[in-house]
């Protein structure tokens, strides 16, 4: 069951791959390169992130089969505990492993003997963004980061006044209670099992926006229903993605958001916070989940313009 929400161009090969990470959880992903690669040379090389809940069938895809297209090896991932990707129980979401994923995809990337180790990019669309970022703190193996309708999930925690705060964490415990007691963590999916025809009667705003993509057949995937296990806000609260971004300076930053998306104020955020080099490039007439998967509005030849230019 593949379920690919575009098509794989003729001129980009796509290979199934399986790697570790240093947690010792297997990690699926697609490597995409274009059919006249040289096996003989080196290549810059990216490792491609998927929004939160999303898998590699969809937005990573879309950017690897770009991206092969102009000179990169490219590798889109399933995340740890989602997708094809081990880790037990499924739907957990970690700050740590989730930027520890990206590392492990420069793990894989450098094993292979056409990937120049000294040019490898990380891309991490919405919830990977924030993702990507973190991994770049601390591993300098990560030459470049572009991030695209960028999320901070973690930062979400940073909106919550005391008050708010201590009713959050209250309904957390006992949900954890809840959890003990059933032998399991609870996992509510926010997607049907099978595409719907339309966005449910009184979904407004950013969840109308996400089930247009998940919920649908444009980009719905039977592995990616949305959600997390409920405790995992515990981990997402508590530990925050960016506090280092500043550090991964001189290594270059690239901000890609939509002119008119939702999560554009995370994107102005972190960029505030880096330090330079960076960029921050906004698609006019672009929503946030236009950056998942239209190709008319990804701006792949800035994407393009900016590894060339990083991964020199």
């Amino acid at each position: 069951m593949s379920s690919y929400i575009f098509e794989l161009s003729e001129k980009v090969s796509r290979r199934h791959v399986r790697y570790q990470n240093r947690y010792g959880i297997t990690l699926a992903g697609d490597l995409y390169t274009d059919k006249n690669l040289d096996e003989g040379q080196t290549y810059p090389a990216l490792v491609i992130g998927p929004p939160y809940g999303g898998v590699k069938e969809q937005g990573p895809g879309v950017y690897a089969n770009e991206l092969a297209q102009r000179g990169f090896v490219a590798l889109a991932f399933d995340p740890s505990f989602m997708g094809e990707s081990g880790g037990e129980p499924r739907h957990v979401s970690s700050p740590d492993i989730f930027a520890e994923n990206f590392s492990a995809g420069v793990d894989f990337l450098g094993t292979l003997p056409y990937v120049d180790r000294e040019r490898i990019g990380a891309i991490g669309i919405c919830g990977s963004g924030g993702f990507a970022l973190s991994a770049a703190q601390t591993d300098a193996r990560i030459k470049a980061v572009a991030t695209s309708a960028m999320y901070d999930i973690s930062g979400f925690a940073n909106l919550m006044d005391h008050d708010q705060w201590n009713a959050a964490i209250k309904k957390l415990a006992a949900q954890r209670w809840a959890d003990v007691d059933n032998g399991e963590p609870l996992y509510i999916p926010s997607f049907p099992k099978e595409p719907a025809d339309k966005v449910p009667e009184g979904l407004t705003g950013p969840a109308a926006e996400f089930f247009e993509f998940y919920g649908l057949k444009r980009g719905h995937h039977p592995r990616a229903l949305g959600g997390f296990t409920v405790t995992s806000d515990m981990a997402m609260s508590n530990f925050q993605s960016l506090n280092h971004i500043a550090m991964i300076s001189p290594r270059p930053i690239l901000f890609i958001n939509g002119a008119i998306s939702h999560s554009r104020m995370f994107s102005e955020t972190a960029f505030a916070a880096a330090a330079e080099p960076k960029e921050l490039y906004l698609v006019e007439g672009a929503r946030h989940i236009d950056l998942y998967d239209d190709v008319e509005k990804i701006p792949f030849d800035k994407l393009e313009q900016f590894f060339k230019a990083s991964l020199k």
